[in-house]
């Protein structure tokens, strides 16, 4: 197996997790805004690590099993982070939601190759909008802090609320198309 560059951008991404994590919990003022510059820089790999694959034509089965590993360590860190930190129910649910969503279409995606339909579930548009939203809203909860006048951490809860929503929608749009497919090969 040769690394290719977005192989090497997904394996940043995952190398990042433990330096977001420890700059979480240092003990200095400006920790939230550089924990959340980290973790842009974390989300831009997974956008430009695709990008580059499909532009350079270097698409592989290693990345293609990699980055949706990179993305589910990254957001289940940073969620897991985020719940200790507030200790609160009202961010421990989508939390929980989030996750278990992210264990369900894995598990359904494995379902799915074993029955040779693992296209049937592959990553659709609702499902990169709601990656969009996951990461915004975490990157605002992140930051914490108020900019310009704008409650960022707020807007972050509604959008973390928002991105919930998104996932469970989209869960079920995935198990919808993963029965009919199954419905289908066992007919």
């Amino acid at each position: 197996m040769t690394l290719t560059i977005p192989t090497m951008l997904t394996l940043a991404r995952i190398l990042l997790l433990p330096v977001i994590l420890v700059v979480f919990y240092l003990p200095i003022s400006w920790v939230r805004p550089l924990c959340c510059a980290v973790f842009l820089v974390a989300a831009i790999t997974d956008w430009l690590d695709g990008y580059l694959a499909r532009k350079w034509q270097l698409e592989s089965a290693f990345g293609a099993f990699l980055d949706p590993v990179a993305d589910k360590l990254m957001v289940a860190t940073v969620l897991i982070m985020l719940v200790e930190d507030a200790s609160a129910w009202w961010l421990t649910i989508p939390a929980i939601v989030i996750i278990g969503r992210e264990i369900t279409i894995s598990a359904l995606r494995e379902w799915m190759a074993s029955l040779g339909s693992r296209a049937k579930v592959a990553v659709s548009y609702l499902g990169k909008v709601k990656t969009t939203m996951q990461i915004t809203a975490l990157a605002m909860l992140l930051y914490k802090h108020d900019l310009f006048g704008l409650p960022i951490y707020s807007i972050g809860v509604v959008s973390l609320y928002i991105a919930a929503a998104l996932t469970i929608w989209s869960m079920v749009d995935y198990l919808m198309a993963a029965f009919r497919a199954h419905n289908e090969h066992a007919g």
